[in-house]
Formats: C-alpha cells, structure tokens, sequence
C-alpha cells in the first residue's frame, strides 16, 4: 500500500504532462517518448490498485493522499500551482476523496488520451507538408502578438509641416495597410480551415498559423468532445479560436480605417505645403520680373502689352477650363477627391463607438458612394493606380460597416421584441393571476425576454439599456417561478 501511495501522490504532475505540444516537429519524438513513459507508470499504478483490492480486500477504499488531487476548479497541485477549470476534469472531479476503483476508470481514460496524442504525433510526422507548414509557422508572431504589433505602429503623429516626412509616414502607413490586409486573408483561412475542415490535421494547421511562434499544446477533451488547447497558459476550446478570429477582424477594419484616415490627413497636409510652396516661388518671379522695368515710360509701355497679353490669355484659359472640364482626367480627379472626403466623412463618423443604428447607416451609404465614384475611374488617368488602392481599403471599411449596421439591427429588433414579450407575460399574469398555465406562459415569455436581451452584443449602442431591462426581467421571472 505504501507504494502505491508514493505513485498515487505524483499522479498529479503525472496527468498534467499528460498533453502533445505542437510546435517544432523535431520535439515531437521527445514527446511520444514521454507519453509513452506516462502510460508504463499509469499501467504500473493500475497493477498495484488490483493487488490492494484482490488480497487486502479494499474495495472503494479511499487514498488519504488523494484530496491533494482533486479539489474542482480550485485545485492545488504541489509545485505545479493553480490548474485552469478548462483542465480541471483532466485530474478529476471535485470529491474530496476517490475510490480505488473510480482511480482505476479515471487511469484506463489517461491511458486512451496517451493513445490519442501518440496518434497525432504519428500522423503529423508521417505527413511531410504538414511539418514544413509546421515549422515554418512557429517562425512567425501569433495573429494576438501580430495584431497588436500593427496596432502599436499605427499610433502615428503626423509631422503636418514637413514634406520629406510626411512622404515617409504615407508610405510606412502603406505598408502597414498592406500587412492589415495580409492578416485579414490569414485569418479568413484560419477560421475557414477550422469551422470546415473535418480532418483533425487540417484543423491544426489553422490552430498553427494562429498561434505561430507562441506554440501550442493539445490538452483535453471537454464533456462534448471538444478539443482544449493551450498557449502561453491560456487554455481556449477551438469554438473560442473562432471567436477571437471573428473580434480581430472587427479589429483590423477599424485599424484599417485609421490607417486611411491618417493616409487622408497626411496627402491633404502634403498637398497644401506645395501649393504655399508653389505660391512663394510665383511671387519670387513676379518681383524679379518688374525690378527689370524701372522707368516710368518702359513700365506704362510693359503694363500695355501685359493688358493686352493678358486679356488674350484669361481668353485662351477660359476656353481651355471648359473644353477640360469634360475630359475624362478631370472628371476622374474630381470623383477621386469627392471619394477621398466621402472617406474622411464616414471615418470620422464611426469614431469612438459604439453609435446608434442611423450612424452606421450613414457611415455605410458614404462608403459606398466613395466605392462607386472610384470604381468608375477610367484605367489611362492619372489617379487610377491610387483609386484602385483606396477602393481596396474602401470595400473592407464598407463590409466592416455593414456588418456592424446588421448587429445593431439585430440589437434593435432583440431589444424590441424582448420589451414586447415583456408585456404580453405581464398581461397574462393580470388577466388570470391563480391561474397555473398563465403563470407558465408567462414564465416562458420572461425566459424568451432574457434569452434576447443577453444575446445583444456589449459593442452595440442599446446595451446599456438591454442590462438594465434583463435585471428587471430576471427578477420578474424568478417572481413567476416562485407563485409556480
């Protein structure tokens, strides 16, 4: 028995290794080692549990050793700390004490886990392209690490009186919209791979490009089955990696509009230090050109003929204003300038949210004005390569908006609805109160209610509202309950 105690007292430290971390391929074999050494002492534990219950007669006997094991979600491991409650199933149930047959069915689970993990560990190495995609994406940042890298690069301040720099800041704020763009695609196909992806390889492989160099590690299954994975101590179920992948995008949209805001500022404060620029150096000719005429006699005979030269000049530039004014390069021009403060406009709209649902519409329409009037731009003007660019930006920034108007509709329309059902169940009560089929009808309507209101996403501008309505609401609802 004391053997068996000294074993039981490592189970612990044991169970917790008891996982396949999924990183560099060449710490694989390592790894089905140590699994494998895991499952000869869970087997040696086992054989000594069967020998206390066949001579000495224990059965369901418990381990004095085994609270330390199991304590729920507080649970204390010595020299490991706090386990996750993510894990906590992993080492057992909250009893304070295990029989020595529970202990047997809890090893013969650890023991399929080792299974498990050695199988994916077979499979990853046998699959040549999956190594490679494996260790080529531990050399790059985790799409968290990525994200707030750009996020930090983006804290710009503009230099608005000097050109030299502010051609520089444009073009960092470029790239850094070109890396957005990249890790918007990279993360379309890690959550494309997840959600749709039926083979377990394949689904680590997104698992992979989302953790990149930050690594992680296979842990558990939960009681439906799902796989629990760990990174950086962090312990997420892959319906939690979808849900991240749906918060960075929303993230990456509104850096992308604050990267072409900044874009906007900057070309506009370019713009107007070469026309002051432009203006000093016409000024400069201009005096140099009458210091030449000093005598009263040259000057009057130089304003005559620069009358003259003048009046046939503005003419000429009339005619040319208007002939222009129908070319397809100046049209062009104009529709990208009134796309740019469309732009601006529905930038500026969106800032600090969250807004009611009228802002995002706004928001929305100028967006796709801005897209209309830069897709109609003719291929041999000038700004067609710049329009093409923005455009890209533009559609993004467009479905982003129009994704956020559709959750604040749905917001609204939940908001709506709950308050709507909120009095049906008050009519019900009022109408029939001893009645018991009432009651349960108005119960059910609460329960409607709060369903609704706790489904309104905190970023939407009634959320406040909706909080204050479900405590209501509960409080109703458990009033029902009780006369039930």
């Amino acid at each position: 028995m004391a053997n068996l105690e000294i074993l039981v007292s490592e189970l612990p430290t044991l169970i917790q290794n008891l996982k396949l971390t999924i990183g560099d391929s060449n710490e694989i074999v390592e790894q089905i080692i140590l699994i494998n050494d895991a499952q000869e002492q869970l087997r040696n534990i086992k054989k000594l549990i069967a020998q206390e219950l066949r001579f000495d007669r224990i059965d369901n006997s418990a381990i004095a050793t085994l609270p330390r094991l199991i304590t729920g979600a507080t649970l204390f491991i010595p020299n490991l700390g706090l386990v996750d409650p993510a894990i906590a199933e992993k080492l057992g149930n909250s009893e304070t004490k295990i029989s020595l047959t529970d202990l047997q069915s809890k090893i013969d689970v650890w023991i399929e886990w080792g299974y498990f993990l050695q199988a994916i560990a077979t499979d990853i190495l046998s699959d040549l392209k999956l190594v490679n995609q494996l260790n080529s994406d531990i050399i790059n940042l985790s799409i968290s690490n990525e994200l707030n890298t750009l996020n930090e690069n983006l804290r710009i301040d503009l230099d608005l009186g000097k050109t030299n720099i502010l051609r520089y800041q444009i073009a960092k704020i470029s790239d850094y919209q070109k890396q957005l763009l990249q890790l918007q695609q990279k993360l379309n196909y890690i959550f494309d791979t997840i959600k749709n992806s039926r083979c377990l390889l394949k689904i680590l492989l997104g698992v992979s490009a989302f953790y990149g160099k930050s690594g992680f590690a296979l842990e558990w299954l939960d009681d439906d089955h799902e796989l629990i994975i760990s990174s950086e101590g962090k312990f997420q179920e892959l319906t939690d990696i979808l849900n991240d992948c749906d918060y960075f995008q929303e993230q990456i949209a509104a850096l992308i509009i604050q990267g072409d805001t900044l874009s906007l500022q900057a070309e506009q404060a370019l713009k107007k230090i070469e026309q002051e620029s432009s203006k000093e150096v016409i000024s400069s000719q201009e005096l140099e050109i009458l210091s030449k005429f000093s005598t009263p006699k040259i000057v009057r005979s130089a304003l005559i003929i620069a009358s003259s030269l003048l009046i046939l000049t503005f003419s000429a530039l009339k005619i040319r204003e208007q002939n222009l004014s129908f070319t397809p390069e100046v049209s062009a021009i104009n529709n990208f300038k009134s796309a740019q403060k469309l732009g601006m406009e529905a930038a500026s709209l969106v800032q600090k949210p969250p807004h009611p649902l009228k802002v995002w519409q706004q928001a929305e329409t100028k967006w796709y004005q801005a897209i209309i009037l830069l897709d109609n731009i003719p291929a041999k003007t000038s700004v067609y390569d710049r329009a093409k660019k923005k455009l890209a930006y533009y559609q993004i920034n467009y479905k982003s908006i129009s994704q956020r108007v559709l959750i604040e509709k749905k917001a609204v329309v939940n908001l709506e609805s709950a308050h709507k059902l909120a009095t049906e169940a008050n009519l019900f009560v009022q109408n029939s109160p001893h009645s018991q089929l009432s009651r349960q009808q108005a119960q059910d309507k609460w329960q409607q209610a709060i369903n609704l209101l706790q489904a309104i996403p905190e970023s939407t501008s009634v959320s406040v509202e909706a909080k204050e309505m479900l405590s209501i609401y509960k409080t109703n609802y458990a009033a029902t309950n009780q006369q039930s």
